[in-house]
């Protein structure tokens, strides 16, 4: 689900409501893994200074950061300005030693571009060798050369750095056990960076307007609809955007939850990607609800034994068996090795384009695990898809939870359907309400 944040063109400043807009979803990001891969044509471009001040806005909100830089624009400008002849600029192919001294040349002059930025906006970084490579070796009968692939990644290395408020800064040239230089794919290594650290984000900052399909640039894709493309029909996908969707895939299907593929060239764009509702480019997402289903009726027994252990706590009114069943319709639940262990409900008010979430909860093993947060999103989604633009919630031992994780707000009364209304002055359970806009 994409976040809030306005982002006016007219005159390329940020108004009081961004600043708020940013803040309400900073818990949202806190201590959460971004990797951000740029690709030379932005560390080429004028809008690069902009880029690294949006970075610097992402890590003044706790995001940790891990840069990966890709060099495949200067290696191609060195190759033509000195007039050889490069075997490949983008570490895809064979790497011959000329190609690999260009690389690494080239490589040196984008790390520093990063470094000065960076510098500039107050951010600590350094460029590290947390990665170890080996040579990709003989594939379908070509000798790739000096072209690397991952052989190790120094996780407690670069996880010491993050908490030392260092941004480790990963260049597309990596060393094997000899300490010799290979060019390695920075599309490749931005993919394994985001699965080794459950990074949140990996982000592409390209020079083109996102992943296009049919003529049209995809603001939201599923992984499930990317990896049918990719299969079926990846000529129809841009040749220098082709590697950058082939990795998105791999990392999500590897655990990683979004992938985003955006024009670098805009000013604010990563902010405006990460912090808006639509968004600037192209956004991939993982099916995080998969194991949430509506309720059937031999669900009734489960939950009515989650709800019973929470009644007992008093963080939820009692509900008979009964009750739940003639509301089964309203419930949905979360499903582990064909058990449940979480469910929520929602409650439509009426006519209106309001409902209300109820019964929001987790067995205990699996409290402080993202389930509720989970179940939360999904009641959110699946509101919206039905048409309804506001839910409130009431909780008399939750409210933080609400609040802090999943961007609600304090409501009142009046937020209340008449019937709620009437039920909630009767009950005495003094619950705080909250809401949130949809």
């Amino acid at each position: 689900m994409r976040t809030v944040y306005h982002h006016h063109s007219d005159n390329n400043q940020l108004k009081p409501a961004d600043l708020r807009g940013i803040l309400e979803y900073v818990p949202l990001f806190r201590d959460h893994v971004f990797v951000i891969a740029l690709d030379g044509s932005i560390i080429a471009h004028e809008n690069f200074s902009n880029v690294l001040t949006d970075i610097a806005v992402l890590r003044s909100l706790n995001i940790q950061i891990i840069i990966v830089h890709g060099i495949g624009q200067q290696l191609n400008q060195l190759a033509e300005t000195r007039q050889v002849t490069i075997t490949d600029a983008y570490g895809e192919g064979p790497t011959d030693p000329l190609t690999l001294s260009l690389a690494i040349e080239t490589s040196g002059i984008a790390c520093q571009a990063i470094m000065a930025g960076l510098t500039q906006n107050g951010i600590k970084c350094a460029v590290t060798n947390a990665i170890r490579a080996t040579q990709v070796g003989v594939i379908h009968g070509t000798d790739q050369q000096l072209t690397g692939k991952i052989e190790k990644i120094d996780l407690g290395f670069l996880q010491r750095m993050i908490s030392d408020d260092i941004v480790p800064i990963i260049q597309p040239i990596a060393y094997d056990r000899e300490g010799n230089a290979l060019r390695a794919n920075s599309d490749l290594l931005a993919s394994e960076l985001a699965l080794s650290l459950n990074a949140s984000k990996l982000i592409y900052l390209t020079s083109k307007p996102g992943l296009k399909i049919k003529g049209k640039t995809a603001m939201n894709i599923p992984l499930e609809q990317l990896n049918e493309l990719l299969k079926k029909n990846i000529e129809s996908i841009d040749e220098r955007i082709r590697s950058k969707a082939v990795h998105a895939a791999r990392t999500l299907t590897g655990g990683t939850p979004r992938a985003h593929i955006l024009d670098g060239r805009i000013f604010g764009g990563l902010l405006t990607e990460i912090f808006d509702k639509v968004g600037l480019g192209t956004m991939i997402h993982a099916n995080e609800y998969q194991q949430i289903r509506p309720a059937r009726k031999k669900d009734v027994q489960s939950i009515f034994n989650i709800v019973k252990n929470a009644s007992k706590s008093e963080a939820l009114r009692h509900r008979t068996r009964q009750s739940i069943e003639k509301d089964i319709g309203r419930f949905f639940v979360y499903e582990v090795d064909e058990s449940i262990i979480g469910c929520i409900s929602l409650l439509p008010y009426g006519d209106t384009k309001t409902a209300e979430l109820a019964s929001v909860l987790v067995q205990p093993f699996y409290q402080g695990k993202g389930v509720g947060k989970k179940l939360v999103e999904f009641a959110k989604l699946h509101a919206q898809s039905k048409g309804l633009n506001k839910l409130v919630a009431l909780s008399t031992q939750t409210a933080s939870f609400f609040e802090t994780a999943c961007g609600f707000k304090p409501g009142k009364l009046d937020d209340l359907s008449k019937e709620r209304q009437q039920a909630y002055a009767a009950n005495g359970r003094n619950s705080k309400i909250l809401i949130i806009q949809l």
